[in-house]
């Protein structure tokens, strides 16, 4: 995947932090834009059109979960890495809840923040899968919106996880592509944590569970043998 002019916005108020992501991204082809408030980088975020926002959560004015939740609001899609401080478990839920695709916990070493980001960006929105500007997508009777994480069949809201939430989305970002399972781990559980292929398959059952008519023979969900799963919704 060619990074080259991938545009990024970081926001962080770190002066030091700040000079060291900007000569290190630059310096690997990215476009850095920066803000060094959590009110200018809403701003920035709604206004620009970026690959990708860096978004630390302790910031001056606004908080970066503030920032994303708002982001979220206004319909801005555009992926969202958060970096912070903190490393407690219940913001780490709180940051995937509002809608963060990722989390990297300071300190952090630069090939880790790098390899996430190119995880992040070279996920392919297909045709009809939701996009930066996409707010809500629909299969069979389910609705998602992707700003509330809230979905729904019909007037009934379906009780999801956080986790659930990202499998599901990233299911369908990736409609009607086979995903191995070890592509799905390390895009939904992520780097730090060390789950075993069990693990997805116990989450597409609670998934199916919830989403299919039958889920012996589910519709939306479908096993590939040997290999992992596919979205057909």
């Amino acid at each position: 995947m060619s990074i080259k002019g991938k545009r990024i916005l970081l926001v962080e108020d770190e002066g030091g932090l700040v000079r060291t992501l900007t000569d290190r991204l630059q310096s690997e082809g990215y476009v850095v834009f920066h803000a060094g408030d959590g009110d200018k980088g809403e701003l920035m975020a709604a206004g620009g059109k970026f690959d990708l926002i860096l978004l630390d959560v302790m910031l001056p004015k606004k908080n970066g979960f503030d920032v994303l939740r708002d982001l979220r609001k206004q319909d801005v899609l555009t992926p969202v890495l958060m970096l912070t401080a903190r490393g407690q478990v219940n913001e780490k839920v709180v940051g995937f809840k509002l809608g963060a695709d990722d989390y990297l916990t300071k300190p952090f070493e630069m090939l880790e923040l790098l390899a996430r980001m190119e995880a992040i960006l070279k996920r392919p929105t297909p045709s009809g899968a939701p996009g930066a500007t996409t707010a809500s997508y629909s299969f069979g009777p389910f609705t998602i919106d992707f700003r509330t994480m809230e979905i729904r069949n019909g007037n009934t809201v379906i009780e999801m996880s956080a986790r659930e939430f990202q499998l599901l989305r990233f299911f369908i970002e990736h409609r009607g592509t086979a995903l191995s399972r070890e592509v799905i781990l390390n895009n939904v559980w992520g780097y730090e944590s060390m789950p075993t292929t069990r693990t997805i398959d116990t989450h597409v059952t609670w998934l199916r569970q919830k989403l299919e008519e039958n889920p012996k023979f589910p519709k939306f969900i479908l096993t590939v043998h040997g290999f992992g799963y596919k979205f057909a919704g």
